[in-house]
């Protein structure tokens, strides 16, 4: 009967996610592909009309074991996730993400960058709107890749100008990373959370330029502005700042007062100590 189907079918999924579990913490992971591929052939023989959804499931078992798994190339990894990509557009920018990670541990930096670009552009409905937040970390590791190509084309320059000769075309280059990067990663601070990374190449970025203004205002937005989380880092990197512009002790100390309050055991409460101790205070 159509409910007895619906019930043994129910059984036989839960086994064999069962299955798959025992195998991953196991790391058998030849064992937990077997298993996941005689999951995806169920599903296929189901017939009754409950909807399973079982797509996220898939991906991220699949994703897993691929990972792990001794003979997998990245080939067979990129096809996986580009199948991933077609069975849903409300994850499909969390998968493009994914893949971009993995792409960039395997030092494939230009393909994760055409990866960000192709999903920067993907557009669907009203699903564009609901993954604002997603677009948005889209846009910021392309950023965060622009940083990169800034920083190798800046260390160029810096080469060639030890020889003294400049290359216009690399000093060109650079300067289109930087609008590149800087948009983007202007962009992703704005919105509360923690963004250490991303914070770090904006603000190197404007001091390069001598725009050292914006980057305090950058800087002291993170670290104070009460929407943000607790961050040890935002104060480590105002006071790192500070220090570098030669801003009075009075200053520095205010800096850290926060860091102590947050990390007592930080490693600058030794600068902390000291510059009390030298204090009229």
């Amino acid at each position: 009967s159509s409910n007895e189907h619906k019930l043994n079918f129910k059984k036989s999924k839960e086994a064999c996610l069962s299955y798959i579990q025992d195998a991953l913490l196991q790391k058998q992971w030849k064992r937990a592909a077997e298993f996941l591929t005689c999951y995806v052939e169920s599903l296929e023989k189901d017939y009754s009309r409950e909807h399973v959804g079982p797509s996220e499931m898939i991906w991220r078992i699949g994703s897993e074991i691929l990972w792990h798994h001794s003979q997998n190339s990245m080939k067979e990894f990129n096809c996986f996730m580009e199948q991933m990509k077609t069975l849903g557009v409300k994850r499909y920018l969390k998968v493009c993400l994914e893949h971009v990670f993995h792409l960039l541990c395997n030092g494939q930096i230009d393909e994760a960058y055409q990866n960000l670009s192709l999903a920067e552009s993907w557009r669907f409905g009203e699903q564009t709107a609901i993954q604002d937040k997603e677009m948005k970390l889209i846009q910021a590791y392309r950023g965060l890749l622009d940083y990169c190509s800034w920083s190798k084309q800046k260390n160029i320059l810096l080469e060639q100008s030890e020889d003294g000769f400049s290359d216009l075309a690399v000093e060109r280059e650079m300067h289109g990373y930087f609008r590149k990067a800087a948009v983007n990663l202007k962009e992703i601070i704005k919105i509360p959370g923690v963004w250490d990374i991303f914070v770090k190449c904006y603000v190197d970025l404007l001091e390069f330029y001598g725009d050292h203004n914006e980057a305090r205002q950058v800087l002291n937005e993170y670290a104070y502005n009460s929407k943000f989380p607790a961050n040890p880092n935002a104060h480590v990197y105002l006071y790192q700042f500070l220090k570098r512009q030669g801003e009075s002790k009075k200053s520095l100390i205010s800096s850290l007062k926060i860091l102590h309050d947050i990390v007592p055991s930080h490693e600058l409460m030794i600068d902390f100590n000291t510059m009390l101790q030298k204090s009229s205070k």
